[in-house]
């Protein structure tokens, strides 16, 4: 008895810690992941929150077959034991029975392959994209280019090391609750709000995973290859990712960052961009140049 009150006294203490977890706002974390994240990161385009519907859509799907399947075995438990039923029943065939658990498991299964169908063709069929980026995955970081908005340049993006980290935040250059350990990187990745951005992806070396969970974004980076993806980030903010594809020695060192911000400040930006990061590619070709 002291073992069975011990352990429900556990288990209720489980339970309600279960509960504070379940209610605590850090779950609900959107663009990074939050400290005992139980649930998706928030969502913050179209296909993320259709994704986040589908995904509670299953889940009220399985929560209902789960209590079926134990409520029909607890009654054939109490129903058909040797004490309840002494002359077992000598049936071989109902065709009710045999109709009944092969229509509704197809009806099930249609009931999810609808939405599911749906969301496939909301996610891979790219709409008429307001700007384009490509994205290259490299050991270990990714490489972007702006051809459009009169742009042509590319950067490439590292993770910043703990030392780096600090240094940015202490200078403001970001801020603390926006620099997570091992996400944040040196150059972000910088887009409009609302505007429907087309993401071509490739390797340089080997198979990488581009993937942002909060866009509801995840697509193979493959050397010779040249996929697509698209996202419209629907409000300001950062957003990261990581790639997801098991791909040599540092493959957990290379995240991804995007940060949203408004047409003003994304114009600004790029005003920026073009003269930063030109400047950095003609001083690296006079380099490999000089270097001959």
């Amino acid at each position: 008895m002291r073992f069975l009150s011990r352990t429900l006294a556990t288990a209720a203490i489980a339970a309600l810690a279960a509960i504070a977890l379940a209610t605590a706002p850090a779950l609900a974390g959107t663009g990074m992941p939050s400290p005992w994240q139980m649930n998706l990161q928030g969502a913050a385009t179209p296909v993320a929150d259709f994704i986040h519907w589908f995904h509670d859509w299953l889940n009220i799907i399985i929560f209902a077959v789960t209590l079926f399947v134990l409520a029909l075995l607890v009654y054939v438990i109490f129903r058909f034991n040797e004490k309840a039923n002494p002359v077992p029943s000598k049936t071989t065939h109902n065709a009710l029975l045999e109709v009944c658990w092969t229509v509704v498991p197809v009806l099930i299964l249609v009931v999810i392959a609808i939405p599911s169908f749906r969301l496939l063709k909301l996610q891979l069929e790219v709409p008429k994209a307001d700007m384009t980026i490509k994205v290259t995955g490299k050991q270990w970081y990714w490489s972007y280019e702006y051809a459009q908005d009169k742009g042509n340049f590319g950067f490439d993006s590292l993770m910043l090391d703990e030392k780096a980290r600090a240094e940015a935040i202490a200078s403001n250059k970001i801020a603390a609750a926006e620099a997570p350990r091992l996400l944040a990187v040196d150059n972000e990745a910088v887009v409009p709000v609302g505007k429907i951005v087309r993401i071509q992806v490739t390797g340089a070396d080997v198979i990488h995973k581009f993937t942002v969970p909060s866009f509801g974004i995840k697509i193979d980076a493959i050397p010779g290859r040249l996929n697509e993806t698209w996202f419209q980030a629907e409000r300001e903010g950062i957003y990261y990712g990581q790639c997801s594809f098991i791909c040599g020695q540092n493959h957990a060192f290379m995240p991804i960052a995007f940060r949203v911000v408004s047409q003003e400040r994304y114009a600004a930006w790029l005003n920026e961009a073009k003269q930063k990061f030109a400047n950095a590619e003609d001083a690296g070709s006079k380099f490999a140049a000089a270097s001959k």
